[in-house]
């Protein structure tokens, strides 16, 4: 009898415990393997699109072929798919996050009515959300004591799968049309996520506790996408670092994102609204009528690191992690706009667009999360430009228009002469006095 496996946000075939019993429960018989691209797939940016296609495409490579494509949304096209190959079975990997576990009862139910069952196995996480809990049984609300938890559970070593051993049902299906070009050669598989993580270990990894914040040195693992589509377990790269100052540093940050995970597994209904409800109070301006929220789209407001920032995200579909606070920093509490506005524009364009982390890495800088960064903090914009990006670099990389000025001059190009002279605007707002506002803001829910 034909078995089923439904590829979702694990676009790999080596460390999927998922996978693995797919292939166990099949035997010798056939696996039919399938992959629904999202409903919304033509409202994500182009880069985005390829992104995803990219990864798609190499895993159905890996397969000789033997991935089906369906386009529309999995509730449908999954109970569709498994009934055209006569399957008794789907296996896929749990999902976590709101729109997963909302996605994956759907398709229970359809796969129900059918009489197909569904089994869901393992997940994207050393540790799932859920199973870290105080002693009285309650969630872990604090990074910290929810580290310390995590460090204490079991870390499994990698799985294998030998692919080619695998009775494989042939695929069929076309991937969808992108809304427009590829900006540049988009790598994105599983071969590449290991041969990034190589890379890492070799070059940054040492460095990882200083380099990591510095927006003009490429300090970071620049593993974020490979762990969105899960063409990489975070086990693989635990088993892979060893140990060290910049690896501990790094492990905390993996840490992170589970700890984003549980957040939101334990409270749904944070992908899209206030972690602590006052903030919901907190008088916001509109974004129809703020004219400011464009400059930000656009990398326009006259400040350079959020501009630089912003026009990174646009033309790479990657932010650095440092930058991702500055920007949003910037819109709640310069623009006065709600983080939902900025959560909803890095989901369109990121390319390792997490839910998890991104809403409760918004909610973070916007103070109204989890262990967040406390309102009052508010991020000085050429401050933050200076410190992590001291001789501007990374500015001139992203800004054309200020490739003239050398060095940290170019974070407050309004000061020369010829700062602005090559079309660059003038800052759209006075921080200081926005700053101010803020916390006028912030008094009002107080009282």
């Amino acid at each position: 009898m034909t078995s089923v496996y439904w590829f979702r946000r694990d676009l790999r075939t080596q460390d999927s415990e998922a996978l693995n019993r797919a292939v166990e429960l099949a035997g010798q018989d056939q696996l039919a393997a399938v992959f629904s691209f999202p409903a919304d797939f033509d409202s994500l940016s182009p880069i985005r699109q390829h992104s995803l296609l990219e990864s798609v495409k190499s895993l159905r490579q890996t397969l000789g072929g033997s991935l089906s494509i369906r386009l529309g949304g999995a509730e449908a096209n999954v109970v569709e798919f498994a009934r055209s190959v006569g399957a008794s079975r789907v296996i896929a990997t749990r999902g976590f996050d709101t729109t997963s576990m909302l996605e994956q009862s759907a398709v229970a139910e359809k796969l129900f009515e059918a009489g197909i069952a569904l089994e869901l196995v393992g997940s994207n996480y050393v540790v799932p959300p859920g199973t870290i809990r105080k002693d009285d049984g309650t969630a872990v609300r604090v990074y910290t004591p929810f580290f310390k938890r995590w460090l204490m559970q079991p870390h499994p070593r990698p799985l294998q799968l030998d692919v080619t051993a695998v009775n494989w049902l042939a695929g069929d299906g076309d991937l969808p049309k992108p809304q427009g070009p590829a900006p540049f050669q988009i790598r994105a598989s599983e071969a590449f996520a290991l041969s990034t993580l190589e890379r890492f270990v070799n070059r940054a990894l040492s460095g990882y506790d200083t380099g990591r914040d510095r927006t003009d040195l490429s300090g970071t693992s620049h593993l974020s996408h490979a762990l969105a589509h899960g063409e990489i377990h975070p086990r693989t790269i635990l088993a892979r670092i060893g140990s060290g100052p910049g690896t501990e540093v790094f492990r905390k940050e993996i840490a992170w994102r589970e700890f984003y995970a549980d957040v939101l597994f334990n409270n749904p209904h944070t992908l899209t609204d206030y972690y602590e409800p006052r903030f919901a109070n907190l008088r916001y301006d509109s974004p129809e009528a703020n004219a400011g929220l464009q400059a930000w789209y656009e990398g326009r407001t006259g400040y350079p690191i959020v501009d630089a920032a912003m026009r990174q995200l646009a033309t790479t579909g990657w932010m650095h992690n440092r930058a991702r606070m500055i920007v949003a920093s910037f819109l709640v509490k310069d623009l006065h706009i709600e983080w939902q506005v900025g959560a909803s524009w890095f989901e369109r364009w990121l390319t390792d667009f997490d839910p998890a982390s991104n809403a409760h890495g918004w909610q973070w800088t916007a103070g109204c999360g989890t262990d967040a960064s406390p309102y009052f903090r508010v991020f000085n914009p050429v401050l933050q430009g200076m410190k992590f990006d001291p001789e501007g670099n990374y500015v001139r990389k992203y800004i054309p228009e200020l490739a003239h000025i050398p060095g940290a001059a170019v974070h407050e190009p309004w000061k020369l002469i010829d700062g602005l002279s090559q079309g660059y605007p003038a800052p759209i707002l006075d921080h200081s006095r926005e700053r101010d506002e803020a916390l006028a803001r912030l008094a009002e829910i107080k009282r």
